[in-house]
């Protein structure tokens, strides 16, 4: 555990219920079921004590961006909360895919050949390949991660050849300061198009517009635990 303050149960507590109450509400917005959108709870750069803060309160996804950052977290918390997620949602070095491998249960980060191919050497070793996300470059800049839109077919058509039912869906980023709506509904698009259920999209400050436009998966973080 950190040495950090002790976190506010309480205040995170109610501040989780009150984030649900918002999906839930967009979710039903969107025409789809109470339950079908799932949030993932980025606890990059927070200690320790606030991520069990937030398992004590119910929440059980979590989001990391760095892999040594995600092991010293939660590796010790798997045997006393079995249902906990861990996704990786940053971008992602080939040279730690086989850390990633053995200790995510889902990579949001796939988005480049190069990386594909640490994956699934990774996945041989361990006897074990988490869930997988193709990351795309929805708004096509230059500092970004994720594929260029252009390539996005082609490339999940590759990784669905090598990794079959793993390949579970995309992620996206939209430009800051543009609507994210347009986006959002592009990457929906284009995850119907290829038969790809799963979306993860939008983050503190859209995620309703995110789910409204079909996302499956809202990453938040700095609404529920506060700036970093």
């Amino acid at each position: 555990m950190s040495q950090h303050a002790e976190p506010d149960y309480a205040s995170l507590t109610a501040t989780l219920a009150a984030i649900n109450a918002r999906i839930e509400v967009a979710t039903r917005d969107s025409g789809r079921p109470p339950g079908s959108v799932t949030l993932v709870a980025v606890s990059k750069m927070q200690p320790s004590d606030a991520v069990l803060a937030a398992l004590r309160a119910g929440q059980t996804c979590f989001g990391e961006n760095r892999v040594q950052e995600a092991s010293a977290k939660f590796a010790a918390l798997r045997a006393d909360w079995p249902d906990l997620r861990l996704h990786l949602i940053g971008g992602l070095q080939t040279n730690k895919a086989e850390d990633a491998v053995r200790l995510a249960d889902t990579i949001e980060a796939l988005d480049r050949p190069k990386l594909a191919d640490a994956i699934a050497r990774a996945a041989d070793r361990a006897g074990r390949l988490p869930d997988l996300l193709v990351q795309v470059n929805i708004g096509d800049e230059p500092q970004k991660s994720g594929v260029p839109t252009a390539d996005a077919d082609s490339f999940i058509e590759r990784c669905r050849t090598r990794f079959g039912a793993k390949l579970r869906g995309l992620m996206c980023i939209p430009p800051v300061g543009e609507d994210p709506t347009p986006h959002f509904k592009a990457l929906a698009a284009l995850g119907a198009r290829n038969g790809l259920e799963m979306l993860s999209m939008g983050m503190s400050a859209d995620f309703e517009a995110a789910i409204v436009a079909g996302a499956t998966h809202v990453r938040v973080g700095t609404l529920l635990f506060g700036e970093r």
